[in-house]
């Protein structure tokens, strides 16, 4: 470029700044409009030779125009948009500090937690602080030391649009990888995220969890209860991710916890079962024929099976707790079909890989229950009449006691 087209540049973009500076919110709005019709997909060194050395002007006047009116949200998507042309040109740090000195992430935050602000407009906040997190470990912990973790889990758990849940569980994954200082706060933010009531955002937490879990040489306490409860999810996809995790967990310090929780809920009290019914009769047995701790009962004995098959120290630590009586108990569940079935199929592993629970089992169901137990354990539910199906709810087996030795 000459010396006289830089003048003339230099000269275009003064003349722009100084009607952005005395336009009003329309003329503002307008310019926005063309500014991104012309900018948009531009590198650094193309918007620097556009703006003539002062983009940077500009980048400083579009933050602090956005931080001062975001609350109104009118023109926030404009403002978001063109801010995302500066950051996602950078090809060094220069705008992102800038934006950052300019209390940028804060703001992005802020709009997050602002009640009033439009899905659409979070959704391009949370891809403005997903640039920022992407572009490395300093800017990551920007984020997390400004109270980032909280608010956009707060923001993935309340949001009603995939685009927003999926942009914020993207972003929670930016910043889980390659931000040791912070992972500890993103692992128990993601814990407390499984209570949320979004199928969704349950999936997409579950699946992150996974992946930070892994990372962490133990495993918090506070995640069994609500991964537990997770298994009352009629969402299969939900629990398919819950049950994963569980089996991961096996290798970890609250493995004991998990195993007591998960034979526990073979055997749901009467009165849970009697306050799910009361509260839940006119919405989900209407809806889908099953309460949800029976779902759970049956994802228990699903996730019992697959644990047992995977490790023989695991499956001896589950006889140990009295598995046997409580997949018989199970079985005997006429109100859930399924509950019958993933029970039956767990105890038909117990009883093939441990020849001496045989006798306790076929004594407790009978030798013609037993037969057909044997020969198709998934089907067993089908041949089960009521005098027997209450044999087995109230059976009193107790394996814990017999000496297994060798024999296991």
């Amino acid at each position: 470029m000459s010396a006289q087209e830089e003048e003339a540049n230099i000269g275009k973009v003064l003349s722009f700044l100084r009607e952005w500076d005395r336009g009003d919110r329309t003329v503002r709005c307008r310019m926005l409009n063309t500014f991104l019709t012309q900018n948009t997909g531009k590198t650094f060194y193309e918007l620097e030779l556009e703006f003539a050395q002062v983009a940077s002007l500009f980048l400083a006047r579009l933050t602090t125009w956005m931080r001062l009116t975001y609350m109104f949200g009118t023109f926030l998507g404009l403002q978001l948009k063109a801010v995302g042309i500066f950051l996602s040109a950078s090809s060094h740090d220069q705008y992102l500090m800038e934006f950052l000195e300019d209390g940028g992430v804060l703001t992005l935050l802020e709009i997050l937690s602002h009640y009033q602000s439009k899905e659409e407009d979070k959704a391009e906040a949370l891809r403005l602080l997903l640039t920022v997190s992407n572009a490395g470990r300093k800017y990551k912990e920007i984020i997390c030391e400004s109270h980032g973790v909280k608010a956009i889990a707060e923001c993935l758990a309340k949001s009603n649009t995939d685009e927003t849940q999926e942009t914020a569980w993207a972003l929670l994954e930016s910043l889980s990888r390659g931000n040791p200082k912070y992972q500890n706060q993103i692992y128990k933010g993601l814990i407390a995220l499984m209570t949320c009531t979004s199928p969704k955002a349950q999936q997409l937490v579950l699946h992150t969890l996974h992946t930070v879990q892994s990372k962490m040489k133990t495993a918090h306490p506070s995640i069994v209860e609500p991964l537990l409860n997770i298994l009352r999810s009629l969402h299969l996809e939900v629990q398919d991710e819950a049950i994963n995790l569980i089996l991961d967990l096996k290798c970890y310090d609250v493995r004991p916890m998990l195993l007591g929780g998960l034979v526990a809920l073979l055997r749901p009290a009467k009165e849970e079962v009697q306050q799910h019914m009361e509260e839940s009769e006119s919405e989900i047995i209407m809806t889908t024929g099953s309460l949800p701790v029976f779902v759970q009962q049956a994802a228990a004995a699903k996730t019992i099976r697959l644990l047992a098959e995977d490790s023989r120290e695991v499956s001896r630590e589950l006889l140990s707790l009295g598995v046997v009586q409580h997949l018989l108990c199970a079985m005997g569940n006429r109100e859930h079909t399924d509950a019958q079935k993933q029970a039956s199929l767990a105890l038909e592993h117990f009883v093939r890989s441990y020849p001496v629970i045989e006798e306790h089992v076929q004594r407790v169901i009978g030798s013609t229950l037993f037969a057909a137990f044997m020969h198709k354990a998934d089907t067993l539910y089908m041949n089960m009449d009521e005098a027997q199906a209450e044999t087995l709810l109230t059976n009193r087996v107790n394996i814990t006691e017999v000496s297994f030795g060798d024999k296991l």
